[in-house]
């Protein structure tokens, strides 16, 4: 069964000052903090996951959707998997964090929008996504026994998609092993009128082996990973992916003190990436490579000070190395007769330290503050064009980057001030201050080529426009302010909560248009050459969410009703003009029933029109629309079954973070960039049965 419970930044700070097993001389207490609590092998995916948590996406691929917080995405958005800060290894960000995980293995999973503890991570201006799947169980036994399995597969209409999930574990009262595993394949799934929308369609495979070893002082646990994804196709940018093969290493040691707590993690993450085309949905000939490696440890220590207040400190690094080349195409006059060499030996390292303090000063007011630092080091080495004479603009720019200082160094401090005061037993407010930072990653600084073809390479809008990058791109700096009122029944029998939010982002970074291209015979086919820009950004909005419940009979079990509504804006200082993907006013409505092993809901999903658009980007206008789903479950242990139909009506819609559709675009260009449509009608189903 899911668990969820609310999650505030406080309480995640809270959860950050306490271990899960805390020892004190021969005392043992278990104390449990968490988000939400996943089925473990759940049928949802990732991203839905998320989405019911607040989470939107800007699209890509089928497994590489970008999430969004408060408006802001790609980078400004940490991503943690089991704790490991793991980078995108493409010019497109092809292969984001969430990419390397599945949904039958995620554990649990927190998210922290806008202020969240600078324990949890720095180098973010929008909030944390943590993702856990180690989660090792021990039992009595003093020799390795079968504790738990499980397989489940699952089809869904519209894309054809078939995924396939198995799991195992042994344990006994010192040793744990785990296994999880997960296939998925789909074809381009059809729209709200029937027809394909191309270039969707993707294959992935996931496997973790998980070990661990505990005793009455510490746990040891180290988790092996392998990702493999033979061909993704990404409907709004020019290339696909054409392989991804990445192993990863992450061990963790707890070790229990009568003085405090230590937690330390080593991990290293390794991806071999490749672009180019599969499909003849988005025909092409254009080799990419792309190598990346990340290395990481932290060590925490947490020490009580008083029976109120615990101290939390830590110290952190991590190293990102990045390669990434076009290889040359034998004969052809633009792409030759030298491999084209995007970023050289690309380096990313940080070093950070931070201290955090949560002080419980009555029953009614909890104050939890910390100080951050991070020294952020870039570099990367002489590169160089195809040598083509049709490409000597990138020539020319390949020499002026060489001749650059391509060192970089810049130093952050986060700091961040939350409090919460329990009005009485029925409501509580939270509020919270921070000054957030982020450095540029390393294709906003070194992405060097100025032709048509080169800059469109770079970028992960989904918008078909060029970009180029600044060496000399200052740090993000956000300030935020947010507050969180809620309120429940003393009966329980309803629940309201509303949550504001205010950043001010100094050297925000944006893009200003540099050039225009046009590789088409209409107007419409005009696109801009954007150069990474540093500007001043404001965004604001609110979350405001209630739910009650309407009967509870034995008869008919319980209904509920929740819903929820968002809004967020974003613009520029200098221009007032709209940031890019901006969710327009949006929300859902759903009617639910828990009824004996049943679990039954229809969800109202609507978005209001988008026309508040970022004219630099050339961003498409989308109407309002309204989805209708449906979903039930059956727990009939040993086996669960899961119906749903999403878009019930087939509604025919444009996403609004959809950016646009490259792939129809290369089919025919006569309606210039159009935006990227979603799903129409899907039914789903999935068996899974656990042993």
């Amino acid at each position: 069964m899911s668990r969820i419970a609310t999650l505030s930044p406080l309480a995640v700070l809270v959860a950050s000052c306490l271990s899960n097993v805390v020892y004190a001389d021969d005392q043992t207490e278990v104390i449990e903090v968490q988000g939400q609590k996943i089925n473990q092998h759940t049928d949802l995916s990732t991203d839905k996951q998320l989405s019911d948590q607040g989470v939107d996406f800007s699209a890509a691929g089928g497994v590489s959707a970008l999430p969004i917080l408060n408006g802001m995405m790609s980078d400004r958005v940490k991503v943690l998997v089991d704790g490991a800060d793991i980078s995108s290894a493409c010019a497109n960000e092809m292969n984001p964090p969430l990419s390397y995980v599945s949904g039958s293995q995620i554990h649990a999973v927190n998210v922290v929008a806008g202020i969240s503890p600078v324990s949890m991570g720095g180098d973010n201006i929008a909030g944390v996504i943590s993702v856990d799947t180690i989660n090792p169980q021990f039992s009595s036994s003093n020799g390795l026994s079968w504790q738990q399995g499980y397989l489940s597969a699952g089809f869904k209409t519209g894309s054809d998609t078939k995924t396939v999930a198995a799991g195992a574990e042994l344990s006994s009262k010192h040793f744990s092993l785990k296994y999880d595993g997960a296939y998925e394949d789909a074809n381009s799934y059809d729209d709200g009128d029937g027809n394909k929308v191309l270039d969707t369609l993707y294959r992935a495979q996931n496997h973790a082996l998980t070990a661990a070893y505990k005793d009455d002082k510490q746990q040891f646990a180290i988790k092996l990973t392998r990702q493999y994804i033979p061909f993704q196709g990404f409907p709004n940018q020019y290339m696909d992916m054409t392989d991804n093969s990445s192993y990863g290493v992450n061990t963790q040691y707890l070790r229990h003190f009568a003085s405090g707590d230590l937690e330390a993690r080593v991990t290293w993450h390794g991806v071999h990436h490749k672009m180019g085309f599969f499909t003849d949905e988005k025909s092409g000939a254009m080799p990419m490579n792309t190598k990346g490696n990340d290395y990481s440890y932290q060590l925490h220590w947490t020490q009580p000070l008083s029976k109120t207040t615990t101290l939390k400190l830590g110290q952190e690094y991590y190293l990102f190395r990045l390669d990434d080349t076009w290889p040359a195409i034998s004969g052809s006059m633009m792409m030759g007769p030298d491999d084209y060499i995007n970023i050289n030996n690309g380096k990313r390292q940080r070093i950070a330290a931070f201290a955090e303090l949560n002080q419980q000063l009555s029953e009614a007011w909890n104050l939890n503050y910390g100080l951050r630092f991070e020294n952020v080091h870039t570099d990367a080495g002489e590169v160089q064009g195809y040598g083509s004479m049709m490409m000597a603009a990138d020539t020319t720019a390949a020499a002026e980057f060489n001749a650059s200082d391509r060192s970089k160094t810049d130093n952050l401090v986060d700091v961040t001030v939350l409090a919460s005061y329990q009005i009485d037993a029925q409501q509580q407010l939270q509020f919270g201050l921070a000054r957030k930072n982020r450095a540029p990653n390393l294709y906003e600084r070194y992405s060097w080529g100025q032709t048509t073809m080169a800059t469109t390479m770079i970028g992960w809008n989904g918008d078909g426009n060029g970009y180029v990058g600044d060496i000399n791109l200052k740090p993000e700096t956000a300030y935020t302010a947010s507050a969180k009122y809620q309120y429940q029944a003393s009966d329980g029998s309803w629940q309201a909560s509303i949550s504001p939010f205010y950043t001010k982002v100094h050297d925000f970074i944006d893009a200003n248009v540099i050039g225009t291209f046009n590789s088409g015979d209409y107007d419409s086919d005009t696109r801009n050459i954007l150069q990474f820009a540093n500007v001043d950004a404001t965004l604001y909005g609110a979350d405001a969410k209630a739910a009650v419940v309407l009967a509870d009979s034995n008869g008919f079990g319980q209904w509920q009703l929740a819903g929820k509504v968002s809004y967020t804006h974003g613009e520029r200082d200098d221009s007032n003009t709209p940031l890019y993907q901006i969710m327009p006013l949006s929300g859902t409505l759903a009617l639910s029933q828990q009824w004996g092993a049943a679990k039954n809901s229809i969800q109202w999903q609507w978005s209001d029109k988008k026309d508040r658009v970022d004219p630099n980007r050339l961003e498409n206008q989308t109407a309002g629309y309204g989805l209708l789903n449906l979903r039930s479950e059956w727990d009939l242990k040993p086996v669960t079954l899961t119906f749903a139909v999403d878009n019930l009506l087939d509604r025919n819609y444009d996403l609004p973070l959809g950016g646009v559709s490259i792939a129809q675009y290369d089919k025919d260009d006569s309606q210039g960039f159009e935006q990227l449509k979603g799903e129409g009608r899907s039914l789903s189903i999935n068996a899974r049965y656990a042993f």
